[in-house]
């Protein structure tokens, strides 16, 4: 009852729904300007968020340099993953196979906090990236298009 109830399983499933409708947005988008456009358009959409978070949100703005390092960073390498997805989708990536197979990046976040973090992971969890991976595997595979009998 209480795991169905906490809080962090509501804004789980509300970033899932809010990413499945940009995954959507980010394809329709490329279907009529550039990937480098969208992106710029995407970017710019945070500037409004950004100002509700400045008033409504007090911030610390004392951080140490490796924080700061860090987080610009983080925003950089997400930047160039969305320009990815969406020089994916412009170059004729269809949404059905392009957005499972980029979704699957927490897989590789949890590889990556192995080493890097000491994370430990069991049985369970090494199944879960392995059934990550087959199912965005089996996600983009697309066989092959049959000639047309109309020669």
């Amino acid at each position: 009852g209480e795991l169905i109830m906490s809080i962090w399983l509501l804004y789980s499933l509300l970033a899932l729904f809010l990413w499945g409708f940009t995954g959507l947005t980010q394809k329709l988008s490329t279907n009529h300007i550039s990937a480098e456009l969208s992106l710029v358009a995407y970017s710019v959409a945070f500037v409004p968020l950004a100002a509700v978070i400045l008033v409504l949100q007090p911030l610390d703005w004392n951080i140490p340099a490796k924080g700061w390092l860090l987080a610009i960073l983080g925003g950089t390498l997400n930047g160039f993953g969305v320009l990815t997805s969406f020089a994916a989708y412009r170059s004729g990536g269809k949404a059905s196979v392009v957005t499972p197979l980029v979704a699957v990046f927490p897989v590789v976040t949890v590889i990556l906090a192995i080493p890097l973090l000491h994370e430990q992971v069991g049985l369970r969890e090494v199944l879960g990236i392995l059934m990550a991976f087959a199912a965005a595997a089996a996600l983009s595979y697309e066989s092959p298009s049959k000639p047309s009998n109309n020669t």
